[in-house]
């Protein structure tokens, strides 16, 4: 199995990139959302692959964090999700956004994503409620606002949620709530009101 692909980025096309690793292109299938966020051509890239065997067809998907191949497999391990529509969810959402999806049921969220419909959506909350853990995005989210000490982390990831709760008691979608949290910068001066103040600018 090829675990990872490191080398030199050479091309981009809709749906895919190659990449030069030692006089050989690789075609890796990737979501719009991480082909950009990918380096420019020419420079070096390691991206995290699953090899996809069907017949006599092999096709290479990938994906900038192990987090994200993860939670890929994951939803192709879904009846009735392939891996062109696993793309699609993780483009549409991300992994942190598709874990609070399931977490609070929201099947429209995950319809959001290109080719799948109620049905499909309510059988991957189903099928994925005890395997996507709604603390994992919370902690995500704490990491990539702040890296400071435990005990800091442990203060913004409360936050994170009490925010998160109080968007959701306004009105508005549990989705959508974690999206305008996850976008403010959380400090140890702040309070949750603080959060939700400046959460609410991204709701606008």
């Amino acid at each position: 199995m090829i675990t990872y692909i490191r080398g030199i980025l050479e091309g981009m096309e809709e749906d895919k990139v190659i990449v030069d690793v030692g006089g050989v292109g690789y075609g890796i299938y990737m979501a719009g959302t991480a082909m950009g966020r990918l380096p420019a051509l020419g420079k070096e890239v390691k991206i995290h692959t699953h090899l996809h065997v069907k017949e006599d067809l092999m096709q290479l998907y990938g994906f900038l964090t192990r987090d994200e191949l993860r939670v890929f497999r994951l939803l192709i391990g879904v009846s009735g999700i392939g891996p062109k529509g696993g793309l699609g969810i993780l483009s549409a959402l991300g992994p942190d956004d598709l874990r609070f999806a399931v977490a609070s049921n929201d099947v429209k969220a995950i319809q959001a994503a290109p080719g799948i419909g109620k049905k499909t959506a309510e059988k991957l909350i189903l099928e994925l409620k005890d395997k996507l853990k709604l603390e994992d995005a919370l902690e995500n989210t704490v990491n990539a606002v702040q890296n400071t000490a435990d005990t800091s982390a442990g203060m913004a990831n409360e936050m994170t949620g009490e925010a998160v709760q109080a968007l959701v008691a306004l009105g508005y979608g549990n989705t959508e709530a974690l999206k305008a949290v996850r976008q403010v910068e959380i400090t140890e001066e702040m309070s949750v009101e603080d959060v939700l103040r400046q959460s609410l600018k991204y709701m606008l």
